[in-house]
């Protein structure tokens, strides 16, 4: 079954994709897309069990990726490609570059964890118990905040938290803790770029460090005084790193 996703800008510009996190969906993306979509492409889709895709289909990592690969065949059409995630998604980009390596000619991997935690399955069904939190209003606005999501959208986001189902809650988190890098990963062909806050946890950015030890042509970046979720927390920043970085290349 297809993937929902919105699609901005003209048709014959350069592809730009964008992947968002766990427990969000595309609107996540909303000021890059009013950036960027004058001069790309941009394709917005939502993962299974988020957003628009509730009910699509069951999530994993690898059958995300699977799909947007097909969105990007679909819709790329020979076009230069520029694939962005964050978190989760950024772990579904890494997993497309190692089941098709030229996927993308950019690919910008945003907060990625991929040191797996030990005991993963036995930690997100423990991790369950807090389910139920999710539809406090309190608790959620603490967890918008440390994912920097603009007041404007706090509604948005309490609504798809109080939506997403314990197995589906348990089934990303596992998927999350115990994601590695794909062996093929090392041979993709583009250009990369992985990021990592500041004040992000030391798994964080060991994972960072490990994505670009496992890539020839990976730069690496720690972003000043910045935690998990970047995009949100300064658009403006954002999007010059990423005009900054494409230019260079």
């Amino acid at each position: 079954m297809a993937l929902y996703y919105k699609e901005y800008g003209m048709d014959k510009s350069p592809l730009m994709v964008f992947i968002h996190g766990g427990g969000v969906s595309g609107w996540m993306w909303d000021k890059q897309v009013n950036h960027f979509s004058t001069n790309f492409h941009c394709l917005v889709p939502d993962l299974p069990e988020h957003g628009q895709n509730k009910g699509n289909s069951l999530f994993t990592i690898h059958s995300s990726a699977e799909r947007i690969i097909d969105l990007i065949e679909e819709k790329g059409k020979g076009k230069p490609v520029i694939a962005i995630g964050f978190s989760l998604g950024a772990q579904v980009l890494i997993a497309m570059l190692g089941m098709k390596p030229d996927v993308a000619d950019y690919a910008m991997i945003n907060s990625a964890l991929v040191k797996p935690i030990p005991f993963s399955r036995v930690i997100a069904k423990m991790l369950a118990f807090t389910h139920p939190l999710i539809k406090n209003k309190t608790f959620s606005n603490i967890q918008a905040k440390s994912m920097y999501i603009p007041e404007s959208y706090f509604d948005i986001y309490y609504e798809e938290s109080c939506q997403m189902s314990k197995d589906t809650f348990m089934r990303v988190m596992e998927e999350n803790m115990s994601f590695t890098i794909p062996n093929n990963f090392e041979i993709a062909t583009g250009h990369i770029l992985a990021t990592v806050g500041e004040k992000e946890k030391k798994i964080m950015k060991q994972s960072m460090s490990a994505i670009v030890d496992s890539h020839p042509n990976c730069e690496g970046m720690v972003i000043p005084g910045m935690g998990h979720g970047f995009s949100l927390a300064d658009p403006e920043g954002f999007h010059q790193l990423v005009e900054n970085w494409l230019n260079e290349h």
